[in-house]
């Protein structure tokens, strides 16, 4: 069963900084994945692989969707956790069923630069930097929406966690 999810290669890690989509010449659609040693191409779209990565931890990209709906509120272009408690959390750059979309790893994030006209550049904490097709103030929004998810989600987590001591600690 854990094979079925299972793909050495190909899976999210806290190492993680970005799932970026690629499409050569001809149309064809392939991902780089961008990690904090190292980077790879795979043969499938970015939100199919954070969907995968997604399933191993026991959901799908569509139920951590709608996980973060119910948390924020928010409906469009939705950050998620991958896994909350490897500090898993990313969001894309556009539409998730677009081939265009990337999603970026918000904890490895350094600064953010205007890079032209409808660009902005990325510069993760290692150094790596990467630009991309969205402007500046849709990525700061992404950014910070992704913050305030991540706070939500936390102190649900940390509160659960709190009320559980509380309890053995009633029974002790």
């Amino acid at each position: 069963m854990l094979n079925e999810f299972y793909t050495p290669s190909h899976e999210i890690t806290p190492q993680t900084m970005a799932v970026l989509a690629q499409l050569d010449n001809n149309g064809n659609l392939s991902t780089c994945v961008l990690e904090e040693e190292t980077e790879y191409m795979i043969d499938y779209s970015p939100s199919k692989l954070i969907d995968y990565s997604c399933r191993f931890f026991g959901s799908s990209l569509k139920g951590r969707q709608d996980g973060t709906r119910d948390i924020c509120g928010i409906t469009h272009k939705v950050p998620i956790s991958i896994d909350p408690s490897s500090g898993m959390y990313f969001f894309p750059t556009s539409s998730p069923s677009s081939p265009k979309c990337s999603w970026i790893a918000h904890s490895h994030i350094d600064q953010l630069n205007r890079a032209g006209n409808h660009c902005t550049e990325i510069i993760f904490k290692t150094g790596k930097k990467v630009t991309l097709e969205i402007s500046f103030g849709s990525l700061i929004n992404q950014v910070q929406r992704t913050a305030q998810f991540r706070y939500l989600l936390d102190s649900r987590i940390k509160f659960l966690k709190q009320r559980d001591d509380d309890k053995i600690d009633s029974l002790t």
